[in-house]
């Protein structure tokens, strides 16, 4: 087995196995699977999925799973830490790497399977992958820098694949439809970060609805008025970052076009009867309890 940390952001493994494979190691984020050869079925929670030779897996931390094998088969795991969005991590961007975090593993429309759709992607994402690989074996100057900027561009693919179905029909392609809540929805995964484009207005005018029209409909269909279901959805996206990184609150609120810190804090506290920086101080000594001791 292969082993290597880049700055404690990500782990991977190489390995081959013959049987059965379960992980034994308890996730903390999450990890993407490349399969370099071998072929049998990958039990995923309630799924079975039959994986070959240049099937990709993303596994979220909640996710149980394990393989059955029936080739001889080399697994290649990327495993994720908290530490990816730590003020410690010189990423040109965090707050861009994290839009795609968020859009990866919290997309409640993603089903078990090989993540990469497209044969263009699954070129291109493979080929990333053996650089990343082969930068490491190497370790030449500026290799961890290459290899943080290939983990980003794979973030990418895999976010591109995953929410390309997910996209709301254009206006030309809903002249003879009618607008659906999933569209609604995903509009709101799609543009959470982009505060004008949050305004019922303007969600309305992109899916050819009148606002008032817009707000009935998602009250009938999902019995929460749109305003209420926006603000939930952002706290959620607001928990997440301060679980899982080193942000402020102010950068959060500034992130998730809440006005400014005020605002974030006084709408968190209504929901949640404790303030945002309360919240993290309480998730950073959950964490602390969990890290087992050591002589």
């Amino acid at each position: 087995m292969q082993r290597f940390s880049l700055q404690d952001t990500f782990l991977i493994k190489k390995f081959q196995k013959l049987d059965r494979h379960q992980d034994e190691d308890k996730r903390t984020y999450f990890e993407i699977i490349f399969i370099e050869e071998g072929k049998g079925k990958h039990f995923i929670n309630e799924f079975i999925i039959s994986y070959n030779a240049g099937d990709i897996f993303l596994i979220a931390p909640d996710d149980t799973h394990w393989f059955e094998i029936n080739e001889i088969t080399t697994f290649c795991y990327f495993q994720f830490t908290e530490s990816l969005f730590s003020s410690k991590m010189n990423l040109p961007d965090r707050s861009y790497w994290l839009h795609r975090i968020e859009r990866i593993i919290q997309n409640p429309n993603l089903i078990p399977g090989d993540v990469i759709t497209a044969d263009s992607d699954k070129e291109l994402i493979w080929q990333i992958h053996n650089a990343i690989v082969l930068e490491y074996e190497m370790a030449k100057e500026f290799y961890k820098h290459n290899i943080s900027n290939m983990v980003s561009t794979t973030l990418s693919i895999i976010a591109r694949n995953i929410t390309r179905d997910l996209k709301p029909r254009s206006v030309s392609s809903r002249k003879d439809q009618h607008t659906t809540i999933d569209d609604i929805l995903n509009y709101i995964r799609q543009h959470v970060y982009d505060r004008d484009k949050m305004k019922v207005a303007a969600i309305a005018e992109r899916l050819s609805m009148t606002s008032s029209g817009l707000s009935a409909y998602f009250k009938k269909k999902t019995g929460d008025s749109l305003h209420h279901y926006i603000i939930m959805y952002k706290l959620h996206l607001v928990k997440y970052r301060l679980k899982n990184t080193d942000f402020t609150v102010s950068e959060i609120a500034y992130q998730l076009g809440f006005t400014d810190e005020s605002h974030l804090t006084r709408i968190f506290k209504k929901y949640n009867e404790m303030t945002p920086k309360q919240y993290k101080t309480k998730e950073d000594e959950v964490l602390e309890d969990d890290i087992p001791l050591t002589k």
